[in-house]
């Protein structure tokens, strides 16, 4: 069986990503700038990197692992200077990202490949699933959309939208019709058209409402009544302007559903970025995508390096 990758990111989207990410001076760049002039490296200073890697929302694990290493280096007398200690604070965070720069990889021989899109409300949903419809079509394959979200108004109407932008077929019902059978009709409706990917949405729901997340559990099961192996990627989209809640999101979503796949979104609405890190430390969970703004090109596969090279922009030592 062939495992197949998705190609790389657009040409051009690192540029996107760092002016988006870095609009203004970075979160850490500033910081940097103001704490290091004229002094030495040392546990004073270390001890005030810490306190805005916690204010950047890097978490309290993943801001502890980086400040392990950057002490032991400080010890040993290998952060004389600025650039150096940039480095290695660039790679303390790649060891901690790198791991989860997994891309989404589509198995050719399953057809269709079903992708369940899940996330709370005002995540960018909708947005994410005609993004990465726009993405697999331009790789070349064949795209249905099934809107599983049928409680929200104009939630169809949106992704309708979208089916329309990529002229893919969509599958839907009248508001109020069982999520479950929606999506279900829509794997019967892509297996029999030769549909490459199915991409199914759902409803925005907290991750504290366990009756919603029983739902998404319910459409799992009725899914693998056609299709043991579906859904075969569960992909959570995590609005990144919400800081250490998106870490709680995932551990819930992850709990419940067994999620294989994160799209970060929204990232152009934060100087902060670091979210990422606390995300891949406590849970190790692949980030296929990130998003960067509403446009088509605002969407590309997570790359770790390029991303930090984004949040260090304009430090000395920082840039790509």
């Amino acid at each position: 069986m062939t495992i197949e990758s998705t190609r790389p990111a657009p040409t051009g989207f690192f540029r996107r990503l760092s002016a988006k990410l870095g609009a203004g001076s970075s979160w850490l760049t500033a910081g940097i700038k103001e704490i290091l002039p004229g002094r030495k490296i040392d546990a004073a200073v270390l001890e005030d990197l810490e306190t805005r890697l916690i204010t950047a929302d890097v978490g309290v694990e993943a801001t502890a692992r980086i400040l392990d290493e950057l002490s032991m280096r400080v010890a040993r007398k290998e952060l004389g200077d600025v650039d150096a200690l940039l480095g290695a604070l660039r790679a303390s965070m790649l060891a901690i990202l790198q791991p989860v720069e997994r891309p989404l990889a589509i198995d050719r021989s399953v057809k269709p490949y079903v992708i369940l899109v899940v996330g709370i409300n005002g995540a960018g949903k909708t947005t994410t699933i005609g993004k990465l419809a726009h993405r697999l079509i331009g790789e070349g394959r064949s795209v249905m959309l099934a809107s599983g979200d049928t409680f929200r108004a104009a939630a169809r109407e949106q992704l309708a939208a979208w089916a329309d932008r990529n002229r893919v077929p969509m599958i839907s019902q009248q508001a109020g019709a069982e999520p479950a059978a929606v999506i279900y009709d829509g794997l019967q409706a892509a297996r029999a058209r030769g549909i490459d990917v199915l991409i199914a949405d759902t409803a925005g729901r907290l991750h504290t409402h366990s009756h919603l997340m029983d739902e998404l559990k319910k459409i799992k099961r009725v899914l693998a009544r056609l299709d043991p192996g579906a859904p075969h990627e569960v992909l959570l989209v995590l609005d990144g302007t919400i800081g250490q809640n998106a870490v709680a999101q995932a551990e819930e979503f992850n709990k419940s559903l067994g999620v294989t796949g994160l799209a970060i979104s929204k990232l152009d609405g934060t100087a902060k970025g670091g979210v990422m890190l606390a995300i891949a430390q406590k849970l190790k969970i692949p980030i296929r995508f990130v998003g960067v703004g509403e446009e088509l090109e605002d969407f590309g596969e997570f790359k770790a390096a390029e991303f930090i090279s984004a949040l260090l922009q304009g430090a000395p030592g920082g840039g790509a």
